[in-house]
Order: structure tokens, then C-alpha cells, then sequence
């Protein structure tokens, strides 16, 4: 960690730890979430969660200071939350993430329907999150790293066979940051 961040940490959490918010009344519990960096946390609560540059609606973070298969294992936590839960990520990157998912799965019919309503409530300047968790397993491909087109589609840009979702998922983010970033 560094010299910066632990000058102004005055408390170390971890999986498992509850984060009381008495200005707010509830309580928040911590995953960690290793991958876009080495110590990423997320919050959650029943209904929502706090997942800062792990998940974005229709992506991921990149990784810097963790590592792709932290990061794949991370996502996979998150989706095993309920389908229901509200995805309060850190970003606005929706509509340019749902462009990659395209390149991915052009023929996800799920997905052509996102990208045009988030087309839509951009063109009114509203926000696209928070999402729920349903819709990033049905159109986001880092979450949907085991679905036989996203591996056709990784495979067939690697060219070379994938054997697990994590070997698919380093396949989609080095795609991503090379040919669409």
C-alpha cells in the first residue's frame, strides 16, 4: 500500500467487517474485491452495492496494481449476489462499455436493447447507474465469461482456445485496452 494511503488510513478493513453509517442508519458489510487494484473493496447492503472500478455498467476497471484472475474471481463474487441488487459503481462509462459488449455479442438481443435505451437516457443527460445485477449478467461480457458466444468471440480474437472463465476474461480486458480504450 502506499506511503500516501496509509498516512490517512486510520481503519483497516476487511472481508467480512461492517461499516455502521449512523448519519444514514444502516450498516454496510465489506467484500473485498482484489483486481483493479491489489486492496479494492466493495460495500453492500441487502438491495445495492458499492463496487467503486471493480464493475461498471456494461464493464470493468482495468487492472493496475491487481491482477486478471483477482479481478475475474471478484467479479464472479459479486455475481452471486441477488439479481436484483443495484450496481452503485464509480464510474458514468456505460455507453462506451456497452460498445465493446457489441464487438463481443453483436447478436445479444438483450444487449442491442440496453445500448439503445442507455443511448436514449444520455441523449436526456440522465444517468445510467445505478443498474441492477440482472442486467450486467445478461449483457456485460466480463460478467458473462462462461456464455459460449463471449468465448467463441475471446477465442476467436486470441486465436487460440480458452479452457476457463478466466482465461476468457484476460482475453476480453487485454482486448479491450488494446483495439478499443
Amino acid at each position: 500500500m502506499g506511503h500516501w494511503v496509509s498516512r490517512y488510513l486510520d481503519q483497516r478493513l476487511q472481508a467480512g467487517d461492517q461499516v455502521a453509517l449512523s448519519g444514514l442508519a444502516c450498516t454496510l458489510q465489506v467484500l473485498e474485491v482484489p483486481g483493479h487494484t491489489e486492496g479494492h473493496l466493495a460495500y453492500t447492503m441487502p438491495g445495492l452495492v458499492f463496487c467503486g472500478d471493480t464493475l461498471f455498467a456494461g464493464g470493468c476497471g482495468r487492472v493496475f496494481s491487481g491482477t486478471f484472475a483477482q479481478l475475474s474471481a471478484s467479479l464472479q463474487q459479486l455475481a452471486q449476489l441477488p439479481p436484483d441488487t443495484l450496481i452503485y459503481c464509480a464510474h458514468e462509462y456505460t455507453q462506451a462499455n456497452l460498445g465493446f459488449a457489441a464487438w463481443v455479442e453483436p447478436e445479444n438481443s438483450q444487449l442491442q436493447a440496453r445500448i439503445k435505451r442507455v443511448a436514449a437516457q444520455r441523449e436526456r443527460g440522465e444517468a445510467t447507474v445505478p443498474g441492477t445485477l440482472a442486467e450486467e449478467l445478461a449483457t456485460n461480457p466480463f460478467m458473462r465469461t462462461r456464455e459460449p458466444g463471449v468465448v467463441a468471440a475471446a477465442e476467436a480474437w486470441a486465436n487460440r482456445r480458452l479452457t476457463t472463465p478466466a482465461a476468457v476474461f484476460t482475453v476480453l480486458r487485454t482486448w479491450k485496452d488494446q483495439d478499443y480504450d
